[in-house]
């Protein structure tokens, strides 16, 4: 495009350029990957010097080498190493040699006894921890949105479907409940997988530490203490105790089914969000210039929700990934996860970032038309109270079955006349006037309380909010306070 600085003749991922956010871009950048590789280096360089790595009774690194291995973290020569990489044909190999062109000193000690999964799949779970922590910020930010909101509508009666039918009432904060308690689990998820992450740790081509032995003229102790240290290094508790090559691509498919988990129930509530706005009675952020269709100038489609709708869709298949690949690694390893892990891993985080920014955005302006749904909730409370009115029928000495025969065709009645003539419900006008019940349509009317048939709604939001919500964001309070940037 001439005049222009957009790069518009090469392909640009959507998840980059219209949904995640650039804090999670960073996160899976190359600059974090490649200075995560080289801090990799300096932790196995510092703890191969602590544990006394000697050469004919001379220490193999030394304090100046470290030193200007730290000098040049973060200024990564991007183009010595894929200068080398065209000739070599190895991506840690030739960022190896990127850094030792930038590090003389240090050059012949890069890398000392590791492999190229000691950079690559300790870097990657470096990443992933890091990624379920933004995910984790932005959940409970939706989390705290919703309860708000519950709280706000804890007494506001509503009409609940089952099977997408009319059932009985409920209110629209305790409706909220249902999605926050699914947010919730997906949260206990996070924190056991997240908290449970290891690194690879340094164990060689096929996880026997044979390198290292030989290093170390198999000084057990310090190969038993190699691991340890690089972990507290790199901000981890340990090392997975056994392993291959690489870590268990297990541990991929935890981490993926957490965030479809996530998917799975933001899916879920734009779902309801989208039939809800479809019934007019709560709709989604619609702002003062948007357009809601091209053709039709009134519209006002859901089509934030939708995009979490296409978006989870999205990142649950993408789960499958990571769980096929890890079903098909031989033995100590195979190459064949690699080209898969680049695009499942990065991608799923990508999306679900995208996502948990939209339920942001649309939990936080969420709009309730209070006299829509009072209008359709009474439209239907006719048929509901009909269970109350026999009770008191039969506690007045009528009979149960002949009662329950009678509400039974005055209700069929009434719902013919809905159906087929399109007229209002008239079976309080039936039921006062049959013969069966000695009740006024003053009495009936009596019966048409909505907040009579939500049953414990309003206390059950109370206790689930102060037993369950209010402690978890009260761990969590540095997290609160994330405003979702959504571009499109």
């Amino acid at each position: 495009m001439k005049g222009s600085n957009m790069n518009t003749d090469t392909y640009i991922s959507p998840l980059s350029e219209r949904y995640s956010s650039k804090e999670m871009q960073y996160i899976f950048s190359q600059d974090k990957k490649f200075s995560t590789w080289r801090r990799l280096w300096i932790a196995l360089a510092e703890t191969e010097k602590e544990l006394g790595l000697e050469q004919g009774g001379k220490p193999v690194i030394t304090d100046e080498m470290i030193e200007e291995m730290k000098a040049h973290v973060d200024d990564i020569n991007y183009d010595v190493a894929k200068e080398r990489e065209k000739q070599v044909r190895h991506d840690v190999m030739s960022h190896v040699y990127a850094y030792g062109q930038q590090c003389p000193l240090a050059a012949g000690i890069i890398h000392l006894g590791a492999t190229s999964c000691y950079v690559g799949d300790n870097t990657d779970i470096i990443i992933m921890r890091e990624g379920l922590g933004l995910v984790k910020k932005k959940l409970v930010n939706v989390i705290s949105i919703l309860a708000s909101f519950a709280d706000r509508y804890k007494s506001e009666p509503t009409l609940a479907f089952t099977h997408f039918q009319p059932a009985q009432p409920t209110t629209i904060g305790k409706r909220a409940t249902l999605w926050i308690n699914e947010f919730m689990i997906d949260l206990e998820d996070l924190d056991y997988v997240m908290g449970s992450l290891k690194l690879l740790g340094c164990k060689g081509t096929t996880g026997t530490q044979a390198s290292f032995k030989e290093l170390f003229n198999n000084d057990k102790e310090k190969l038993d203490l190699l691991d340890k240290k690089i972990a507290q290094k790199m901000g981890f508790d340990d090392c997975y105790p056994v392993s291959g090559q690489t870590y268990s691509r297990k541990v991929d498919t935890r981490v993926l089914n957490v965030l479809a988990g996530i998917a799975a129930s933001a899916h879920k509530m734009s779902n309801d969000i989208r039939l809800l706005q479809h019934l007019k009675e709560v709709e989604e952020p619609f702002e003062k210039n948007q357009i809601g269709s091209s053709a039709m100038a009134y519209k006002r489609n859901p089509m934030r929700s939708e995009r979490i709708a296409s978006l989870s869709r999205y990142v649950m298949i993408d789960a499958l990934n990571p769980a096929i690949t890890s079903a098909t690694q031989w033995f100590e390893r195979t190459l064949d996860d690699s080209a898969n892990k680049r695009l499942s891993v990065a991608e799923g985080f990508l999306a679900l970032d995208g996502i948990l920014d939209l339920c942001i955005n649309v939990t936080n302006g969420l709009v309730v038309n209070s006299k829509v749904v009072e209008k359709h909730l009474k439209s239907e409370l006719p048929f509901m109270i009909t269970e109350n009115i026999m009770m008191d029928a039969v506690k007045a000495g009528g009979n149960r079955q002949e009662l329950h025969e009678s509400i039974r065709q005055l209700s069929m009645e009434a719902g013919r006349h809905v159906k087929q003539d399109g007229a209002e419900n008239d079976l309080l006008e039936l039921i006062a006037a049959s013969d069966d019940f000695d009740l006024s349509m003053e009495e009936l009317k009596g019966y048409m309380v909505p907040s009579d048939y939500t049953g414990r709604s309003a206390d059950q939001v109370d206790n689930y909010l102060n037993g369950c919500i209010k402690p978890m964001l009260e761990a969590n309070r540095e997290l609160i306070g994330v405003e979702a940037e959504i571009r499109v």
